[in-house]
């Protein structure tokens, strides 16, 4: 078999077979909780942090699976075993889990009375983001802000991310290469599209937004524990844009790519505008964690066919 796999509503399928009716709800309102992991080794990493993150978010919309977690987790580790055979040495897939109610009763008789739930993976795309362990990210600021906690709690992960495509849109618009930095209503900082945002200053150390106002990402709690282990001060206050401005490093963490460092924000340079200490740092602890090197995995197979 050289054919990846996917698993839909109860059923392994090739993942070329993957389809969602268009009278679904998560396609018709973007009704879908998700979440995306990625694997070291094959291995999928912080496995059971993502899973009480996807219950959550399926409690919050008010969706039940149909089966339970362990079963959940048990499909997730056979296709992702399954697919991972079909990479090279040293390769990493990332998986996608999403779920939505099902069918949107308005546009007809619906396929099933159930969710709609499925797993599919996909090689990692290290081309995004290899050059960017040394060259580093470039942040703007856009007219979009961060979907107030008003609309859905900061705690759901879900699919609705029109305001991430339009901010980075405008993003790249301002400056080649940039992705957007969200401020919340009231002009405070809440994250970059897809990934948390931390500073570093020798006073303080290491700070991110307030956790209640954006959504935890499970690669910032991997920071708050390499930061423990590094013996770096982490905390949490409203940041302004002049403190991201300001700060000697800025990071960016998200599953994909872990950490980046941040070299450009709204056209000027941070620090020396090169990756700083405290990221190599982190880096390097992750690497130890995971047993291997992160940014040399992302630079091999940045261009693989």
């Amino acid at each position: 078999m050289n054919e990846p796999q996917a698993w839909l509503n109860g059923q392994y399928i090739p993942q070329s077979s993957l389809r969602i009716a268009a009278t679904d709800a998560g396609f018709v309102q973007g009704t879908a909780v998700a979440e995306q992991l990625r694997t070291f080794g094959g291995r999928l990493f912080r496995f059971d942090d993502h899973l009480a993150r996807l219950a959550h978010s399926l409690e919050v919309v008010g969706v039940e699976l149909g089966f339970s977690r362990t079963e959940l987790a048990d499909i997730s580790r056979h296709l992702t075993s399954t697919n991972h055979r079909l990479l090279s040495a040293g390769d990493d897939l990332g998986l996608s889990i999403f779920v939505t109610p099902g069918a949107y009763p308005s546009y007809g008789p619906p396929e099933s009375d159930g969710p709609t739930v499925a797993l599919h993976t996909y090689p990692l795309p290290f081309r995004f983001w290899a050059e960017k362990y040394r060259r580093g990210q470039s942040l703007v600021t856009t007219d979009y802000r961060q979907v107030p906690p008003q609309c859905w709690p900061a705690t759901l992960k879900c699919r609705s991310r029109m305001h991430y495509y339009l901010a980075d849109r405008q993003a790249a618009r301002i400056e080649s290469g940039a992705r957007a930095l969200l401020l919340d209503i009231q002009g405070f900082v809440a994250e970059a599209s897809t990934a948390n945002i931390i500073l570093f200053n020798e006073r303080e150390g290491l700070i991110s937004p307030p956790s209640a106002q954006v959504l935890r990402g499970i690669s910032l709690t991997e920071v708050v524990e390499l930061a423990r282990q590094a013996g770096l001060p982490f905390s949490h206050r409203d940041l302004r844009p002049e403190d991201v401005a300001a700060a000697g490093e800025v990071l960016l963490s998200s599953t994909p790519f872990c950490l980046l460092p941040v070299t450009r924000f709204n056209g000027r340079l941070i620090g020396q505008g090169v990756p700083g200490a405290t990221f190599r740092k982190l880096l390097a602890l992750w690497n130890e964690r995971v047993g291997l090197d992160i940014a040399a995995q992302a630079e091999q197979f940045a261009a693989r066919a």
